[in-house]
């Protein structure tokens, strides 16, 4: 079997814990079950599929025993959700909404009551899902999205297969849109069949119940198994999409076509908002953008609710040919593909909106699938991106598994159109918090593992932006790393080990950078070392390091991040971490202070030339930052500390006894001012330099 093959025929194994399950309450066990079910994607997505349970608890006002339905809350993901993510909810006033109920075509106001129905005030807001699980008469309730049963559910004759798959065991339901209606079909199907165990719903997925936690967990994973046999015995050694009719090229030139294609993509789709991208070449991928069929079956789109809500009414298949190599075409004809697309797109929208329909939204694909090479997606976050590619892996072997056995078949376009469109999906999206000030932008920090490196870093990461660390010191970057990846997640950071004087390192470390992220916004230019000798003592060797990191070494990134802003076409910001010595001379520093002075008049020369494509260069220029910064450890310490006089611990202070403002200039203060040339906060800045160093009248730029 291939690799592809071997992942979709793995059996699902227990992982439920009988001694750790053995104290919990049923609200406990609820949640256990749940972070169970979503650590696998299997067996659902993330964000999808929702679980619950029917408790008796003491009801706060009478004390007396009242059944409560604990339910995955609005917005939440059963892997990684915590007892604070369902919502509670009295049995007796889900059922007392029945009286309220005035049919379907006014199904989406029974979502307003039930805030009504709220037990213990528990602030996490229901979702739409509520009544199916609260119909349903047993205790625990699964509902979840496996490939292997939506790849029957997404069949032409699902009803058909699910009856030759599971018997009488598993019933089947018609398409019907998540909501109140469906509720009380699902009551329904359960009063006329009390012996189901569960129910596949057409193009949605698997709703499994049992009267205890442990049975209903094992019951939904045995339902999936045999799903998985089914699709074994029938698939095995057949070629999945009408097999393969381009050869995948290998990884690094998968890798170098994307990094070329990822910054002109993501310059397209960010005319609203700046976009990032994922790249994923995975077995499962290439098998289908390999394939004869993929252009159709991608034209279908994806059939579950969830997987279309984030993949969009379909990809976009880039006229990429592996074997001809034929990128500059494809990178010439890219706006009209997208172009098309969105012409696509407006087309469907005004074919399906509704008089009550919400604007139409961003008109861009979120996928584009490229034969030989893998898929890209565009989201407005890392996190978001990476989802969305996942979702799109699960459409794939949905389609592989209903193709194989049936017809696929996507969500009819009326149907897709108004769970987009939804005004319930709406209003969820305009109580979204207002997105962070970097929002979006990518940001690559050379020097990214000293002090100011880390600490600009670290106030990008906090405002939104991706960030990918620079550095020489291989060691240095995996701590940093570790340190801003656990407080702000590992989505949004990446590291590059890169010698700023080599040409080569900067050309891969920005193709890695456009493969990890699409693109660039922000240029951080920090790297740097100092030295001190007075000039008779001054090598060539001394002279040529500094030129070479602190000129050369800026020119380099600089030269490479113009050619993405350009390509990108959507502006960009340049920040040069210089020094005061860039101003103002210092005794026994010429190398040093000669090389920080080519900085900001390299910066300059910059401002000129990116003005026109909105591209700004600034400087940032500290003085004495001691703390964390690792030039100020070994030689360059002993050196200044003998050039002034005084020793080690003597150093801050006479620095800062200097300064005109009697203060410390700490790491935090340079990112400050980092990030404030970085945003749009200085939009109306270009060749300017901010000095941060308590204030030195011989650092005055005037």
């Amino acid at each position: 079997m291939t690799t592809v093959d071997q992942k979709l025929h793995a059996q699902l194994q227990s992982l439920w814990d009988d001694e750790r399950a053995a104290g919990m309450s049923e609200p406990e066990k609820l949640l256990y079950r749940s972070n169970l079910l979503g650590s696998d994607k299997r067996i659902t997505n993330y964000g999808g599929g929702n679980t619950s349970a029917k408790v008796m608890q003491a009801d706060p006002l009478t004390g007396e025993d009242a059944e409560v339905l604990w339910v995955k809350g609005s917005g939440g993901d059963v892997g990684s959700i915590g007892m604070d993510g369902f919502a509670t909810l009295y049995m007796d006033k889900l059922r007392a909404l029945k009286g309220k109920y005035r049919g379907v075509e006014f199904e989406d106001e029974m979502v307003g009551f039930l805030p009504h129905c709220t037990f213990n005030l528990n602030p996490r807001a229901a979702s739409i899902d509520t009544p199916l699980h609260a119909y349903v008469p047993k205790r625990h309730v699964d509902h979840m999205h496996p490939d292997a049963i939506i790849a029957i559910a997404a069949s032409r004759d699902s009803e058909e297969l699910t009856r030759r798959v599971f018997g009488s065991e598993i019933g089947w339901l018609p398409w019907k849109k998540p909501g109140y209606e469906l509720g009380l079909w699902l009551e329904k199907f359960c009063a006329e069949n009390p012996d189901a165990k569960g129910v596949i719903l057409e193009s949605h997925g698997l709703f499994t119940w049992a009267d205890d936690a442990k049975d209903c967990y094992e019951l939904t994973l045995a339902i999936i198994n045999r799903a998985i046999d089914f699709f074994d015995a029938e698939t095995r050694g057949k070629p999945a999409f009408g097999g393969a009719i381009h050869k995948a090229l290998s990884d690094d030139a998968r890798r170098s076509v994307a990094a070329r294609i990822m910054p002109a993509i993501r310059g397209f789709v960010s005319g609203n908002q700046h976009m990032v991208g994922h790249f994923d070449d995975s077995d499962a991928v290439l098998e289908f953008v390999n394939a004869r069929d993929m252009p159709a079956l991608a034209a279908l789109g994806t059939s579950c609710p969830d997987h279309f809500l984030r993949t969009k009414i379909r990809p976009l298949v880039v006229n990429f040919d592996p074997a001809r190599g034929n990128l500059d075409e494809v990178l010439a004809g890219l706006a009209d593909q997208i172009a098309a697309y969105r012409d696509d797109y407006a087309a469907y929208y005004d074919r399906c909106k509704r008089a009550d329909s919400p604007a139409i939204r961003d008109p861009n694909a979120v996928v584009y699938l490229i034969p030989g090479v893998g898929m890209i997606t565009f989201a407005k976050d890392k996190a978001t991106a990476r989802i969305s590619g996942e979702f799109y892996v699960n459409a794939i072997n949905v389609m592989r598994g209903a193709s194989s056995v049936s017809e696929y078949c996507g969500l009819p376009e009326q149907e897709a159109f108004d769970i987009e469109y939804w005004l319930l999906e709406e209003a969820k999206l305009q109580r979204m918090p207002k997105p962070k000030s970097l929002a979006g932008r990518v940001a690559l920090v050379t020097g990214g593992a000293g002090g100011i490196g880390m600490a600009t870093a670290a106030r990008y990461l906090s405002e939104g932006a991706c960030v990918m660390l620079a550095d020489i010191n291989e060691d240095a970057l995996e701590d940093a790393a570790k340190a801003l990846s656990g407080r702000h997640g590992a989505d949004v950071v990446r590291t590059v080990q890169m010698n700023v004087t080599s040409e080569t390192a900067v050309a891969a470390a920005y193709d890695e950078l456009a493969v990890e992220y699409g693109g660039l916004d922000i240029l951080v230019s920090n790297a740097g070392i100092a030295s001190s000798a007075p000039i008779e003592e001054t090598s060539l060797e001394l002279w040529n390091r500094n030129i070479a990191i602190l000129s050369t070494g800026y020119f380099l990134v600089s030269r490479a991040a113009f050619g993405i802003f350009r390509t990108q076409g959507i502006g960009g910001a340049v920040v040069f971490v210089a020094s005061k010595n860039g101003l103002a001379a210092s005794p026994n520093a010429a190398a040093y202070c000669t090389a920080k002075a080519s900085e900001i008049h390299l910066a300059r020369c910059l401002a000129l030339e990116g003005a026109e494509a909105g591209i700004r260069v600034n400087v940032v220029n500290p003085d004495a930052v001691l703390r964390g910064s690792r030039i100020w450890e070994g030689e360059w310490l002993d050196q200044r500390a003998s050039t002034y006089g005084t020793d080690k611990d003597g150093l801050e202070e006479m620095y800062r006894q200097r300064s005109m403002l009697k203060r410390s200039v700490l790491p935090e203060d340079i990112a400050e001012a980092a990030y404030f040339l970085a945003s749009d906060r200085s939009a109306k800045s270009t060749g300017n330099i901010i000095n941060v160093d308590a204030g030195n009248k011989e650092a005055f730029t005037r």
